[in-house]
């Protein structure tokens, strides 16, 4: 279960706070994809990235003793002085991964990837094409109760995105969703359930297809 109490979420601005959320209060229960959906800048990412307690509210608390993935595609944290190899060792020290799991991490990376000599090369010299392809791979060689997606269930050419959209469902058959997408198809074939974020308010809906409905009506 991921539970949020009294939840308030704002950005300071040259005219004022920005809120994103104002003293929101409800939990998502366990064993449920997560869709989440919002207009443009309303915080959707904000939000998937404080349900994975990556960034946090200015009040109030979110309780969660699951575990989360950072959100899947991300590539600006790794350290472009550092080869690709040593960014995944990096991450997986963080994880607190011992030495067998990492050297499995290694190698499983290096393969999906498939970034070849580039993956002992600095990050620098990566296309971003290729920072996706390595972030994507990292995400897939952990488990987690949780996997946090923004958008991105594929990357790379038209093989590449087959090979890891495939990759990518077969994950999420042994965890959890929360997804941020403005494809509602997706939406609605991946998730359970949805939350719809207006006005810095969260709406739960205990069915994706009334989420979907209810964004729509916002819309109009």
């Amino acid at each position: 279960m991921i539970e949020l109490k009294n939840v308030t979420k704002y950005f300071r601005t040259p005219h004022g706070k920005k809120y994103l959320l104002k003293d929101v209060s409800f939990s998502i229960p366990e064993g449920v994809n997560v869709g989440i959906f919002g207009r443009n800048g309303a915080g959707k990412s904000t939000l998937m990235r404080m349900l994975g307690r990556i960034e946090f509210p200015n009040f109030g608390e979110i309780i969660s003793k699951k575990s989360f993935s950072w959100p899947m595609g991300l590539s600006g944290g790794f350290q472009g002085d550092m080869t690709g190899r040593a960014n995944v060792k990096f991450v997986c020290r963080i994880y607190g991964k011992d030495r067998d799991d990492i050297e499995k991490a290694l190698e499983f990376v290096k393969d999906f990837s498939e970034l070849g000599d580039y993956f002992d090369m600095p990050i620098k010299t990566y296309s971003s094409g290729m920072k996706s392809r390595l972030s994507f791979g990292l995400s897939l060689a952990f488990d987690f109760d949780y996997l946090l997606i923004d958008e991105t269930l594929s990357v790379g050419d038209k093989r590449f995105k087959k090979k890891s959209k495939d990759a990518l469902m077969r994950k999420i058959e042994r965890c959890n969703v929360l997804l941020v997408s403005h494809d509602m198809g997706t939406l609605k074939e991946i998730c359970d359930v949805g939350i719809v974020l207006n006005n810095a308010k969260l709406h739960y809906c205990d069915n994706i297809k009334d989420a979907v409905t209810m964004y729509d009506n916002i819309n109009k």
